[in-house]
């Protein structure tokens, strides 16, 4: 995935946002049952910032929901801006407790304006990621044993006036890869700040499978586009801590 001040602005960004008729939903309301990604708001900024991609989960969006039949999902969940199939996580190539994250992580936003700059756990609403993740778990039966995940976040900034168009779907490649590489369960970009300033985050299964989706033929090209774009970048590499039974969390730096 590219830089997160290296999109293009999305077509639709300033449009307005797709409206779907909401669902009820007459399978049973556990862990496993999800609604199918084409009832999702495909507009990039609701996904960004309205964590449209929580659509998918019933027990989430029970409340005032009608709907004729069954859209149960075969188990493609949206991870990430992008809802084609080709960017969705298959919920059956990772463990238990990774989809139970990655379905927890749809409801991920952020919580202020400042986020480039701000601290990674105080800008987004990790409370009701946590609150989701724990109400799947109590449905679901299951023992969450303590367990760490690996996140990328990429600081950015490029000039306002830097020409970003040609650079979004080579992000879109990138991103296909990585999810053809497996293990990404969440990928979220911001919109640059009036200084151009941004950020971008990835949260993996493990930082092995960070390691393989970043070699793709798509990601080398994107890089090598963004190259000498930046007036400034920093990467940080965190380790997503859990605890047993998700009474707590932390977030810790990531040593080898």
């Amino acid at each position: 995935m590219l830089s997160p001040n290296l999109r293009p602005v999305p077509a639709d960004s300033d449009g307005a946002l797709v409206h779907v008729s909401p669902l009820s939903y007459s399978f049973p309301l556990n862990s496993s049952a999800l609604i199918d990604h084409h009832f999702v708001n495909s507009s990039i900024k609701a996904l960004k910032f309205d964590a449209a991609a929580s659509f998918q989960l019933p027990h989430v969006h029970k409340d005032g929901c009608e709907h004729n039949g069954t859209e149960e999902s075969p188990g493609l969940l949206v991870v990430s801006p992008y809802v084609s199939q080709a960017h969705l996580l298959d919920l059956s190539t990772v463990s238990r407790p990774s989809q139970l994250f990655a379905k927890a992580l749809t409801v991920m936003k952020p919580v202020h304006d400042g986020y480039a700059t701000a601290s990674y756990t105080e800008s987004f609403n990790w409370g009701d990621i946590m609150g989701v993740l724990e109400d799947l778990v109590k449905v679901d039966e299951f023992h969450w044993r303590e367990l760490a995940f690996y996140v990328i976040v990429f600081r950015s900034q490029v000039s306002p006036a830097t020409d970003r168009s040609h650079l979004g779907a080579l992000d879109a490649q990138s991103h296909a890869e990585a999810m053809i590489s497996g293990g990404l369960l969440k990928y979220w970009f911001g919109e640059p700040d009036i200084d151009g300033r941004n950020l971008a985050t990835c949260i993996w299964r493990s930082r092995e499978d960070a390691k393989a989706g970043g070699t793709g033929a798509g990601h080398v090209l994107a890089m090598r586009a963004a190259k000498g774009l930046y007036i400034e970048y920093k990467v940080e590499r965190l380790r997503f801590i859990i605890s047993q039974e998700i009474r707590d969390w932390r977030v810790e730096d990531w040593h080898d």
